[in-house]
């Protein structure tokens, strides 16, 4: 079954993300996604208010940046509230903006070393084990938590590159990424050439995000965000429109492949809460 998720847009300012959680859980939204963009809100302190205003709705953020973030403080946050609220997230893990880390000077060289070298410290932390590293940019010396998660959570990457999908697939346990729908199939491929023959391809989820809008002008506002992404009207990426037409939308990406899409509103949305309570009780119900 497609899971499906909106996400609360960073543009937003941060006290109206109680009111979007509180409807979220309520209209039962499967997945709500919060952002750690520079230099809007915090992924983890907005993780953590979602998390204590809801019940059920699991809140993924996407994305930490890896350069921004010491990955043994990101696991012990991300253990605390798994502890406090099991089973209820889903931490996404990238590179960032190469634009934002050089303005807090945290730009690096080699952004796919420092990636592997952090998923594979991170996941080890969160399975509770005690490790030493002297990679190129990740250097701990015997780092254990003292309270890990009692199941270690979904870790997944955020990036569109090639090299970048691959290593979600060897790493991660999905990516979120923003391929185009003709791109699918060679995006998934990627995802699979380097995954261990121990972790079969059912375990990885393959999540997609797509700009979206509803109203009278909802196919400009999304062409207009889809352009500044880089991206043509026609590349698929934008699910606009009435119910059915974002549900039509919806399945062909899931036909393509997705097991998640999260739609994205324009950060132009006028009702950020109403957007939410339409996707749950009208656009849910008509898919798969």
């Amino acid at each position: 079954m497609t899971s499906l998720g909106v996400v609360f847009e960073p543009q937003h300012p941060p006290e109206l993300l109680r009111e979007v959680v509180r409807v979220a859980d309520a209209v039962g939204l499967e997945q709500l996604w919060l952002c750690e963009d520079c230099f809007a809100e915090g992924g983890i302190s907005t993780a953590a208010a979602a998390l204590a205003w809801s019940e059920r709705v699991r809140i993924g953020v996407g994305v930490l940046p890896a350069p921004l973030r010491n990955v043994a403080v990101t696991a012990m946050e991300i253990a605390t509230l798994e502890r406090m609220f099991p089973g209820r997230t889903i931490w996404g893990v990238g590179h960032g903006n190469q634009q934002w880390m050089s303005q807090v000077g945290a730009r690096v060289a080699a952004p796919l070393t420092l990636l592997r070298e952090y998923l594979h410290a991170l996941r080890s932390l969160l399975a509770g084990e005690r490790i030493t590293v002297r990679g190129r940019y990740i250097r701990l010396d015997d780092v254990a938590l003292d309270w890990p998660p009692l199941t270690a959570p979904a870790v997944v990457v955020g990036g569109f590159g090639p090299r970048t999908l691959r290593l979600a697939g060897e790493t991660a346990d999905g990516v979120v990424t923003g391929t185009t729908l003709a791109g699918m199939p060679q995006a998934i491929d990627l995802t699979q050439q380097d995954r261990a023959t121990d972790k079969p391809s059912a375990d990885f989820s393959f999540m997609v995000q797509l700009v979206a809008a509803t109203g009278p002008d909802a196919a400009d506002r999304a062409e207009a965000e889809v352009r500044k992404l880089g991206h043509d009207i026609d590349d698929g990426l934008c699910a606009v429109g009435d119910a059915q037409s974002i549900a039509a939308t919806i399945a062909r990406w899931t036909q393509a492949g997705a097991d998640t899409v999260i739609l994205e509103p324009t950060p132009d949305e006028p009702d950020p809460v109403g957007f939410v309570r339409f996707i749950a009780e009208e656009v849910r119900h008509l898919l798969p």
